[in-house]
């Protein structure tokens, strides 16, 4: 049977996944034209310096990671991010666990509210296959729900109860909700196990109102395990942390860390970016020590590693380039991609630094509108390198992306599993 043929985004002249596998050995490289624009790469070294930063990062706090996989969806990197230490894996959604769990990751943190029997059934199959699943319960009906059907299947699933905060998402708004759904569980103890205490901070928006909420967090493992709630023979785990305050989480909940495991889930440091978390990452050096002792040690701070590049396709009137690059391929939600390389096959060398006077003003779905001066050296024809903000929004957008070195040399294609 002939095999599919996809012709994805980027490395449209492969038409099968057993070419796509193989592209390492084709000797291509992004600027030699070797690849059809637009295309979504990973600069390799930035992708390992930052892994190398993050697992740094975590042991100097003594700490766990468990990065969230929904950033990439992409069981190569999860590979890597596991090969580097991490204690899990974080996601979202029973598809996205399954996808971790099929690819051979072991233990899973599902950073959300399990709903639903067809989600159940994914997971119950996970937790069959020998995977440690941990998932999220805020509300006793919820309880009821995942109680009733994993005893159905003799089954036992690991929950954190979730701490919420007034017009967040998710999670127990009160220590008495909190207590509601710790008995609701007690009640299911033979199906139901109690594992620790989960939040994100990241719906809050300054430093005050976030160590207050992870210090609520704190008490509430404390007074439970006064209690006697969490199961025996288990870990107890307290859990949080985003992209843009781990450090926060880190400094207070160091504070249990001899009791409990304390398991940070942020996502974006893989790749960083230029927009939200390269000001995020700026904010976490100027306020955490430890921060930036790793940046002394590695030499630098994360680095922005996902880049999409583009070619000029029209210069329609002067101070306009349109680019050949748009919603369909990249972020908009958080800021527009920023141009940082050019180069003109036939002519460049290498790429040179695009000017800070290009700026992306607008996207379509198939286009970018470059405002440029009127006197810019640019022309239909060149590639422009693009670094994005919020990574996750930019991944989603492609089947692969395509690995490769500081000189563009495509090393491997990675595939996506949205």
């Amino acid at each position: 049977m002939a095999s599919e043929q996809i012709f994805p985004k980027g490395l449209g002249g492969l038409g099968t996944v057993e070419e796509i596998e193989a592209v390492g050995a084709r000797g291509w490289n992004v600027l030699r034209e070797d690849l059809s624009l637009p295309v979504a790469v990973l600069v390799k070294p930035r992708v390992e310096h930052n892994l190398r930063w993050m697992t740094e990062f975590v042991q100097k706090y003594g700490v766990f990671l468990a990065p969230h996989g929904k950033t990439t969806m992409a069981a190569k990197l999860f590979g890597r991010q596991m090969d580097e230490g991490a204690w899990g894996i974080t996601l979202a959604t029973a598809q996205q666990c399954a996808v971790a769990h099929a690819h051979g990751v072991r233990r899973i943190l599902m950073a959300n509210e399990l709903i639903g029997r067809a989600n159940f059934e994914l997971v119950s199959d996970i937790i069959a296959g020998g995977t440690t699943f941990y998932t999220l319960v805020d509300s006793p009906d919820l309880v009821c729900q995942l109680g009733s059907f994993f005893q159905g299947r003799g089954q036992k699933l690991r929950v954190l109860v979730e701490l919420g905060v007034n017009g967040g998402r998710t999670g127990t708004r009160t220590d008495e909700q909190t207590q509601a759904v710790v008995d609701a569980i007690a009640q299911w103890s033979g199906s139901l196990l109690l594992c620790g205490v989960e939040v994100y901070e990241g719906v809050l928006k300054d430093e005050a109102g976030i160590r207050e909420y992870l210090g609520r967090a704190v008490d509430t493992v404390k007074q439970l395990q006064k209690q006697g709630a969490f199961a025996q023979d288990e870990r107890v785990i307290l859990s949080g942390a985003g992209s843009a305050w781990y450090d926060v989480v880190a400094d207070v909940f160091a504070a249990v860390r001899d009791e409990v495991d304390v398991v940070l889930r942020p996502g974006c440091y893989l790749t960083s970016d230029a927009g939200i978390y390269r000001v995020a990452q700026q904010e976490i050096g100027q306020r955490n020590s430890i921060a930036r002792a790793v940046d002394t040690d590695r030499g630098s701070t994360l680095q922005s590693a996902l880049e999409v590049w583009a070619y000029v396709q029209s210069v329609p009137e002067p101070g306009l380039a349109i680019v050949g690059m748009g919603k369909r391929d990249v972020a908009f939600d958080s800021g527009l991609p920023v141009a940082v390389w050019h180069f003109r096959p036939g002519v460049h060398r290498e790429p040179a630094r695009a000017s800070s006077a290009w700026e992306t003003v607008k996207l379509m779905d198939q286009h970018a509108y470059l405002q440029v001066p009127q006197d810019a050296d640019i022309k239909v024809g060149d590639m422009l390198g693009f670094e994005i903000s919020h990574p996750c929004l930019t991944f989603d957008k492609w089947r692969y992306v395509a690995m490769v070195d500081e000189s563009y040399n495509v090393l491997e294609a990675i595939p996506t599993y949205f």
